[in-house]
């Protein structure tokens, strides 16, 4: 089955009791068992549940999975990987990295004994220096939150896999519509669903796939253990959501096109960051390895200061001034003040993420609208 068809039809049956097309809510806690151990596949919902089993299929077809787990969150997904891992092990990962990835590996895993390093992979020669044989995982984001940095996946993978390691990457800002890591070598790849996957900023919810059942089996014990897993009206809503992915996904491109190109003629914009552009670094890597170039933009303002930041921030009207990304409605973030600022500055600053970039989710709206906030915005 091609994309869109896996969107509406993939790991998704009519409801055996009612023919109901849609996957019911089972809202249910627990399930009778005719005797001890002895049901009819569910024993309690921490473990499994019909409308989880539903999503957890839909989305791993979606990425070319054999195997999908569904979190309560995007970052009790990446704390899942790491839980995977023990005192001593190495984890090498993106410079420019979500800033919610940065804390949880620096402040809460690293206290248990979990090396960290940050490397800029966009040159996959900067890995291979530094890895060694206690590198147990590369986690890889690409493009990245928020400079659009891409990164080479094919190559990253073999360089871990001869040394014995393995590749997760974060695939929110693409998707799977736009991109499937695991085709590229990649051993799991990792979604904030709440983004583009659910698509209306009404859940919070992550996502694990995997070709290895061993993978999977660490995974599946690791969410049943620790219990952060969504509940089956979340499950329903991104079911429900999925079914559009592919044209939303489609939108969200057209847009991104057309305002990226629109802040990069303008007068007041000095840098625009969207891997579209042919002088983007590793352009040519997103052309290979991606459908498309997305709908998420950075860019920041030939009077580069926070001060001009926030001024501009505060004029816009039907951009939202929030953080996340990926619903349908448009949204305009300061990662250095939002989503970026457990990222201390001076790391930030050696990163390329300054305190006066500003980043814009852009929605499915008519682009005519949005040019017309931008400019009323910037000018």
């Amino acid at each position: 089955m091609k994309f869109a068809t896996k969107a509406l039809h993939a790991g998704i049956e009519p409801d055996p009791s009612t023919g109901a097309i849609m996957t019911p809510i089972f809202q249910t806690s627990t399930y009778v068992q005719d005797g001890p151990g002895i049901h009819k596949g569910y024993e309690y919902a921490r473990t499994h549940n019909p409308t989880r089993d539903a999503l957890e299929n839909n989305i791993a077809a979606l990425e070319n999975a054999k195997f999908g787990r569904c979190f309560a969150s995007g970052m009790s997904a990446t704390e899942t990987v790491i839980k995977t891992l023990r005192p001593g092990d190495e984890v090498i990962s993106t410079g420019d990295l979500y800033g919610g990835s940065f804390r949880l590996f620096t402040q809460i895993f690293e206290a248990f004994g979990i090396k960290f390093t940050f490397v800029d992979m966009r040159d996959p020669q900067k890995v291979e220096e530094i890895i060694n044989e206690e590198t147990k995982l590369i986690w890889v984001e690409t493009p990245t939150n928020p400079l659009l940095n891409i990164i080479d996946i094919e190559k990253i993978s073999a360089i871990a896999h001869k040394h014995g390691a393995k590749v997760a990457v974060d695939n929110t800002f693409a998707s799977p519509y736009l991109q499937n890591p695991l085709n590229q070598g990649a051993d799991i790849v990792m979604h904030s669903v709440t983004k583009y996957i659910a698509g209306h900023s009404d859940v919070i919810m992550g996502f694990l796939g995997t070709n290895d059942p061993e993978i999977d089996n660490a995974f599946g014990f690791i969410q049943n253990s620790s219990g952060a897993v969504p509940g089956p009206q979340d499950c329903f809503l991104v079911l429900r959501g999925i079914k559009t992915l592919h044209l939303r996904m489609q939108r969200h491109c057209e847009n991104g096109e057309v305002i990226a190109n629109y802040l990069r003629n303008h007068p007041n914009v000095e840098k625009v960051y969207w891997p579209g552009f042919e002088d983007h670094p590793n352009h040519d890597i997103a052309k290979k390895q991606m459908n498309g170039f997305g709908g998420m933009i950075s860019f920041m303002q030939k009077e580069d200061t926070i001060e001009q930041a926030e001024s501009t921030l505060s004029k816009f009207k039907l951009f939202s001034l929030a953080e996340s990304l990926g619903g349908v409605e448009s949204l305009v973030g300061h990662p250095s003040g939002m989503t970026h600022a457990s990222i201390p500055k001076e790391k930030r600053i050696v990163g390329g993420l300054t305190d006066s970039l500003i980043r814009l989710s852009v929605g499915i709206e008519d682009v005519d609208d949005l040019i017309a906030d931008l400019k009323q915005a910037i000018e």
